[in-house]
This record gives structure tokens, sequence and C-alpha cells, in this order.
């Protein structure tokens, strides 16, 4: 019985000696940095790419400081950006909180057509540039590409294409705000609101009225109202001779499009939802809308569906602020 104790005593110890031997940790190597000019991207925006909103990336270029140093970084769009198409001539890293740090690495970005270029006046060997690229309107139904392109004082330059970026059919307008009594009549097609003189005159424009009541006995609140609906979902308002739209109008309490909210929401609404939303035995009201629910909309003529987000509502002003998509379908 000892001999067989000892045997298995030793068995374990060898047994354990390996296990140890097997769960030490192997010694680090640091890559090795390649040699000759080097570049990546990434692509910091999320969601479909409408006119208006802007295609955002950070491009990054580095050689080893024994080959030289970065002399410019430039990016050529396939379709010329709208205003607020930037490159920054900051340099940015991650600090050790977590937070973005700019530093100045060149001059002001200039602008030669589809061109934009920052001339590095550091002397520094690897920097990374935000590029901002506002879409627009005559690039919806389009695709747009970026060439990005860095040089470096020993004579190298390197590109980077990137893949095509699809642009969205649809529109898009944020932060328009209706007061109940004043600019509260709202045209999809415009994608702006009237007044009541305003509307008078552009009767077949108006595709819902935007109304506060406090009301004893109905939870009545902040609604959208087609022209058409029941007298009884108008307290106490007149309506503008002419106003026939009968639009269609179908509640999301749920529906909280990023790109309309700019809140924490991965949820984006997009070309196709607006295309096959359906609209059968749809209302013509939607009464007690909160801040962060919304409708979906469709057009008497059947021309447009939208998608209209409700950024806030304030009961002391009776106001309500939105901000919609919107697709011509027809």
């Amino acid at each position: 019985m000892k001999t067989n104790y000892l045997k298995i005593g030793l068995l374990s110890l060898g047994c354990g000696f390996l296990l140890f031997v097997s769960c030490k940790e192997e010694a680090y190597d640091v890559p090795k940095a390649k040699d000759g000019l080097q570049n990546d991207i990434i692509k910091r925006s999320l969601g479909p790419n409408v006119a208006g909103s802007t295609l955002d990336f950070a491009y990054a270029a580095a050689i080893l400081p024994d080959q030289g140093k970065l002399t410019s970084i430039s990016v050529e769009a396939s379709i010329v950006g709208d205003e607020g198409t930037m490159l920054e001539n900051k340099s940015y890293a991650t600090s050790s909180t977590g937070a973005d740090v700019g530093v100045v690495v060149g001059d002001p970005a200039t602008v030669n057509g589809n061109s934009m270029e920052v001339k590095f006046t550091k002397d520094t060997s690897a920097s990374t540039l935000r590029y901002s690229y506002k879409i627009p309107a005559a690039a919806k139904g389009k695709a747009v590409t970026f060439t990005f392109r860095a040089k470096a004082s020993n004579g190298q330059e390197i590109t980077l294409k990137t893949e095509a970026y699809a642009i969205r059919n649809m529109d898009m307008a944020l932060d328009l705000t209706g007061k109940d009594g004043a600019a509260c009549f709202f045209s999809v097609a415009d994608l702006k609101w009237y007044t009541a003189a305003e509307a008078a005159a552009n009767p077949d424009k108006i595709d819902f009225v935007y109304l506060y009541r406090a009301l004893p006995t109905v939870t009545y609140a902040h609604s959208l109202v087609a022209p058409t609906a029941d007298t009884g979902y108008f307290p106490s308002f007149t309506l503008p001779a002419g106003l026939t739209n009968k639009t269609k109008i179908v509640k999301a309490w749920t529906v909280r499009d990023q790109q309309l909210a700019r809140l924490q929401y991965s949820v984006f609404v997009d070309d196709m939802d607006l295309e096959d939303k359906s609209f059968a035995d749809a209302p013509d009201f939607a009464i007690n809308l909160k801040a962060e629910a919304g409708i979906w909309v469709q057009t008497a003529d059947g021309k447009y569906n939208a998608y209209v987000f409700v950024n806030s509502v304030n009961n002391t002003t009776k106001e309500m602020k939105i901000s919609v998509k919107r697709l011509q379908v027809k």
C-alpha cells in the first residue's frame, strides 16, 4: 500500500510540474513595424447614408521615423460634398481615460474641387486625421467613394480607396418646431410648418395640424391631426378654408430613429422601411403624442411616405419639435 501511495504521489507531483511548465506565460514580442509608408481607415458613422447627414472617417498613416516624416494627407470624394465637409488638421489619439485628444499637426485643409489636403507643419511620422463628408442632395440614389492619400518626406506615396457607399433616396429634416395657434400646419412635401394665413394660401400642401389641449374628459395633449379628421379632434379650433388632405397616420411608440433622435438608440429608418410601410385602414389623427414617440405618415395623394419623430413637447409654450424622414414613393 505504501509503495502504491508513493507512486501515486510521484505521479501527481510530476503532473503538477508539467502543468506548471505548460501554464508559464511566454514572453510577449512587440510586433515589428513594417517598412515603408503604411495607412488604414475606419468608418466612424452609422446608419443609412442620407442627404444632409455626414459620412465620418478616421484615416491613419505612418512611417518609421528613420525612414521619413509625413508631409501631407488628402482625400478625394467622387461627388463634391456639401458645405460642412471637412478634413481636420488635428491628429487624434485616445487618452488613458478614453477621451479623444486632438493635436494640431498641419495647416487648415485646402480645397481643390473634390479634394481636400492637409500639409503637415509638425515633425511627425504617424498621424490620424478625421474626415467628415456632408452628403449633398445631388448624391441621392447614387454611390460615393473616397480616395485617401498620404505622402512622406522620402518621396513615398500611398493611397487607399474606400468601398462605394450608397446614398439613400429619402430626405431628412431635423428640429422643426410647430406652435399651437401659430405655425401649426405641416407640409410633408415642403418639410416645414405654415401659419394659418400661409396654410390658407397653400391648402393642398397641408398634411396635418399640431394642437395642444389640456381637456378635462379626454387625454388629448399634443396631437397631430389631418384636416379631414372629425371636428371632435379639433377642439376650440377653426381650420382655414380649403384644407382637405386626408393624410393617413399610424402611431409608432418605439421607433426611435438614431439619426432623428440623436440619442443612444441603434434604430434606423431606411428607404425600405418607408417603401414597405402599410397604411391599410390607417386613421387620420394621432392624439396624446409623447416625446420620443412618432408617427408614420402617407400623404393624401400617395406621393410621400414619411416617419415623423417627436423630439420634444412643451406644455407651457404649446410646442412640438419634430424631425422627419421622407421618401417619394409615387
